[in-house]
């Protein structure tokens, strides 16, 4: 189901729809088939006009089994279109998830627009002239589903045709059969008399340029790698294999010509060890994880930040606590983000707020944690990670200069000695000498420096001082003001957020605002340090409510930093908010402002 959802947003990108997308599916590599827990989808909303979220309500739903069918009824509006494969609807199959009765046969859908198709059989009795075994043949289905809901809403299938001849180009026989398959689909909506109504849905207005569908992994992936060429450093990779950050490791493995080494390590911890080593000898380091690695690798980001070198660690966050729901969505890792260290050991956190915005988040990060000699944290989550929307491809050239001036000459008073806790007083940064360079030998580890010289200290006063001059150093960290979008200057409740909440909340502010409900929006990409002028556009407003997919971490900060009783709105279900449930929500809000 991935690969046909896949298949079908392509087929829309390519014809310049304005695309969001919810992959779900299950945490085991070989999930019961045929049960609720097995299930697997692919939502996709796209339309001729800028849209913000995967959607509510889908209008139309493919059910493969039973199983498919319960777990995704609730989301369905009445009147919405339901395609099933009957060949599924077994007595064993409707038994595993509950049902006493075919709900084909018991009026249960009555509400609905049902279209019954023997989606397995006719596939198999496509393919019967094909050299393919009925175990292959069955497994076409999908392409048959996929050729009818192109048929459907009138999809070019050109890049499909392509993309089965690359998969399949070491067995002709697979590439025949599962384009017939494809083409039997469309063929079936054309010649059927059952789907009155076929949809055309007209490019959207879009900015010109070059576009691409991208995830928000591959993004990230590919931020990190423009920030190697701007920066001129090596780009090194530590990481080792968890759901749902091992994308990023995949794609970045691919770009070895861009100067990108990759490292597959034993575990979370020589994965950072082996990250941070890298940023010592001179390249950007990188680790990516989870929730459980960040956990991991907490002792090493402490140790990075004594240190002071740069360093990216990317968090692409999932539902815990412990192994938790691997392939599902949270935003609970705020607070290890910012507390969750021994010691006072402050770090600038980053957050993107679409699949697309990935790529100028690592950016961001990178620029961050090369200019102020910190480890950054990259929060993403699984629902930005997994989605996708299209990209308009950035002019190189405007892209930020990340260079950076490696220490090469003793900066002592004395001009002969190398003092490497010197500090730059506009950045707070200490100077970055490559190992080996003649003259600016110095120590390194985890133990307490003194100021300027580095060597090993206990003095209470020094400590006191490098303990705040590293706070200090988050702090300076120059970052953009917070926008607040209120387009009449009268609302008098502000919607704030953080990551990937940003697509619901703009589209429950934006249904609010056509009908007439004055309210503001504003996002938070940088969360530590936070905006300058945030606590200014806080008190402008009478009401803030901030949306978490946690219990309200954000909204702790902001009433412990700002002295302001924000109202929060929490859900930890695994799944993104909807607009409808948001905008149901601050309707209230706005009514009893």
């Amino acid at each position: 189901m991935q690969l046909t959802g896949d298949r079908f947003t392509s087929e829309t990108a390519q014809l310049g729809n304005d695309i969001s997308t919810l992959p779900n599916f299950p945490a085991e590599i070989r999930a019961p088939a045929g049960t609720l827990p097995g299930v697997s989808s692919f939502q996709v909303h796209f339309a001729d006009y800028d849209i913000l979220t995967p959607g509510d309500a889908p209008n139309v739903l493919v059910a493969m089994n039973p199983a498919a069918l319960k777990a995704n009824l609730a989301d369905l509006p009445r009147g919405a279109d339901i395609i099933v494969n009957t060949d599924e609807f077994t007595r064993r199959n409707l038994a595993k998830v509950g049902y006493q009765a075919s709900p084909l046969d018991d009026g249960s859908l009555d509400g609905y627009v049902l279209h019954p198709v023997a989606l397995t059989s006719m596939t198999v009795g496509a393919l019967a002239e094909h050299d393919v075994s009925k175990k292959d043949a069955e497994r076409a289905k999908n392409m048959f589903a996929l050729g009818l809901l192109s048929w459907m809403y009138s999809r070019p299938y050109e890049s499909t045709i392509r993309f089965l001849e690359r998969k399949f180009a070491a067995r002709p026989e697979l590439v025949a059969a599962n384009t017939a398959a494809f083409k039997a689909g469309w063929n079936f909506g054309e010649t059927t008399e059952d789907f009155a109504v076929r949809y055309e849905v007209k490019p959207a207005k879009m900015n010109p340029g070059t576009y691409r569908n991208i995830t928000g992994n591959a993004a990230l992936s590919l931020g990190l790698v423009a920030a190697g060429v701007r920066s001129g450093l090596p780009v090194f990779l530590g990481a080792y294999p968890i759901t749902p950050a091992s994308d990023i490791l995949h794609e970045l493995s691919k770009h070895k010509r861009f100067g990108v080494t990759t490292m597959q390590a034993e575990d979370e911890i020589a994965a950072i060890g082996a990250a941070l080593g890298a940023s010592y000898g001179g390249a950007l380091g990188v680790t990516t994880t989870s929730g459980p690695g960040v956990a991991l690798k907490g002792e090493t980001i402490s140790l990075a930040v004594a240190l002071e070198l740069p360093l990216v660690i990317v968090d692409v966050q999932r539902a815990g606590p412990s192994t938790g729901m691997p392939t599902k969505t949270e935003q609970a890792d705020l607070n290890m983000a910012l507390f969750g260290r021994h010691g006072e050991a402050p770090v600038a956190v980053v957050a993107p707020r679409s699949p697309s915005d990935c790529f100028f988040a690592a950016l961001e990060a990178a620029r961050i944690a090369l200019t102020h000699r910190t480890p950054v944290i990259l929060l993403s989550d699984n629902y930005v990670a997994n989605g996708s929307e299209p990209w308009l491809l950035p002019d190189v050239e405007s892209l930020p200069d990340l260079r950076v001036e490696f220490a090469t000459e003793p900066n002592g008073e004395d001009g002969k000695s190398f003092l490497p806790y010197l500090r730059d007083p506009a950045t707070l940064a200490r100077p970055w000498a490559i190992p080996g360079t003649p003259g600016l030998e110095h120590r390194i580890g985890g133990l307490e420096k003194a100021d300027k010289t580095g060597d090993i200290s206990y003095d209470p006063a020094n400590h006191d001082f490098m303990v705040r001059t590293r706070a200090a150093r988050i702090e300076a960290i120059r970052v953009p003001d917070v926008e607040v979008e209120d387009p009449d200057s009268d609302a008098r409740v502000l919607v704030l957020g953080w990551g990937s909440t940003y697509g619901p909340i703009g589209a429950a502010c934006r249904g609010l605002r056509q009908r007439g409900l004055p309210v503001a929006q504003a996002h938070l990409r940088h969360l530590a340090p936070l905006p300058a002028n945030l606590g200014e556009v806080l008190a402008r407003y009478e009401r803030v409510v901030i949306p978490e997919m946690n219990l309200g971490q954000l909204a702790h900060v902001i009433r412990a930093r700002y002295l302001v009783d924000a109202i929060g709105y929490n859900q930890v279900r695994g799944l993104p908010f909807t607009a409808t449930e948001l905008e149901t929500m601050l309707e209230e809000v706005v009514k009893n402002a």
